[in-house]
């Protein structure tokens, strides 16, 4: 190995990519690097989606590479490859599933469905193949926020469904299954077996990420998925209003007496933007999504505002990384989402999907 070409590998390996907390070297996705005169060829295959953050990583590697003597360009060859992370008691991860992300909150009222489309959204908007389970059985609004007309039903086949195909994601809900006006009046193990159903029962292609939609609280419905669903990790959303932090940490303490890791909190509702003006409140009060994450050493993924449009257009079924992905509120929900995959990459890899299940019988 020539020095020109040492130097290059010592710089690359220590370069930390955009979103990732662990370098180039400790992510092994360096996979071919090579000096062809003084033109560096150089393959990177990251953990996480990076569609749209190509000529960043262009810009940023030739800033490193430029003041090396002997190197006066850079080809860069950038790819992903989402695999399948370790889930609460070592469970084998789903057919077709690589990754399940829950995203709860302690009460209702703090967007947490807006959160959950919007990065969903922002998540495929960056390549990736993503779902969204619709887990809460008695108001789910997934079916409305992503533009599905009423009454417009599931495939099925045998004891299977496939998913609603919209926007470049794949969907499913009770909402797609009943009238829309009608109200799920069922006790607990019921709205329980319905969401066990919709999980295992619905044939999704090939998903990097499933974002589930909880309801709110610490009841049956978390429960079941706890126990019966190889859940990746949980995205805690709260506002910095005292009384939603109470619930929050509740939702935090749930996930963490059922080993369900908390990969971050999202705080919705941070600041309220006038439409007219400009100006900006922190209404619900300040710093209660990282006073929350603080304590529970669990990473502040983002603040979001409260803002009209982001109202609207969910209402209007094009949630903003749809309609206006290129706003500063777009922009803030693919940095919670590329921070929350980049995060995911970082977790020990699922082996409970190679190592064959050992049975110890007595003849």
């Amino acid at each position: 190995m020539t020095a020109a070409l040492q130097s290059v590998e010592s710089v690359l390996a220590a370069y930390r990519p955009p979103y990732s907390r662990q370098s180039l070297e400790e992510a092994n996705a360096i996979k071919s690097l090579d000096l062809v005169g003084s033109q560096v060829h150089l393959k990177l295959m990251l953990g996480y989606p990076v569609r749209g953050l190509e000529a960043q990583l262009q810009e940023e590697l030739e800033a490193l590479l430029s003041p090396l003597e002997g190197v006066e360009g850079l080809e860069l060859e950038v790819g992903f490859k989402v695999l399948a992370h370790a889930a609460q008691k070592n469970m084998k991860s789903m057919a077709n599933v690589r990754n399940i992300i829950a995203v709860a909150s302690g009460k209702g009222g703090v967007g947490k469905s807006t959160t959950t489309v919007n990065l969903a959204l922002a998540m495929a908007s960056a390549g990736a193949r993503v779902g969204v389970l619709d887990a809460d059985i008695y108001g789910p609004s997934q079916g409305r926020m992503l533009g599905i007309e009423p009454g417009t039903r599931p495939q099925a086949t045998g004891d299977a469904m496939y998913p609603l195909q919209v926007h470049g994601i794949q969907a499913m809900s009770m909402s797609f299954l009943v009238d829309e006006n009608q109200a799920m009046v069922w006790r607990g193990p019921m709205a329980s077996g319905a969401l066990q159903q919709l999980i295992t029962q619905t044939r999704w292609d090939d998903l990097d990420y499933l974002f589930v939609d909880m309801p709110p609280g610490t009841g049956d419905i978390q429960l079941t998925l706890s126990q019966k669903v190889p859940v990746t990790g949980a995205v805690i959303v709260t506002t910095p209003q005292d009384i939603a932090l109470l619930d929050a940490k509740k939702g935090i303490e749930m996930f963490r007496k059922v080993e369900i890791p908390v990969l971050g909190v999202v705080e919705n509702m941070s600041l309220h933007i006038c439409s007219q003006c400009g100006h900006s409140e922190a209404i619900f009060g300040t710093g209660g999504g990282e006073q929350i994450a603080e304590q529970y050493q669990a990473e502040l993924l983002g603040r979001l505002p409260l803002k009209l449009s982001i109202r609207e257009q969910s209402d209007a079924g094009h949630p903003i990384p749809l309609s206006a992905p290129d706003s500063e509120e777009g922009r803030l929900y693919r940095d919670i989402a590329l921070t929350l995959s980049a995060r995911l990459a970082e977790k020990r890899k699922n082996y409970a999907n190679v190592f064959p299940e050992i049975v110890v019988q007595n003849d």
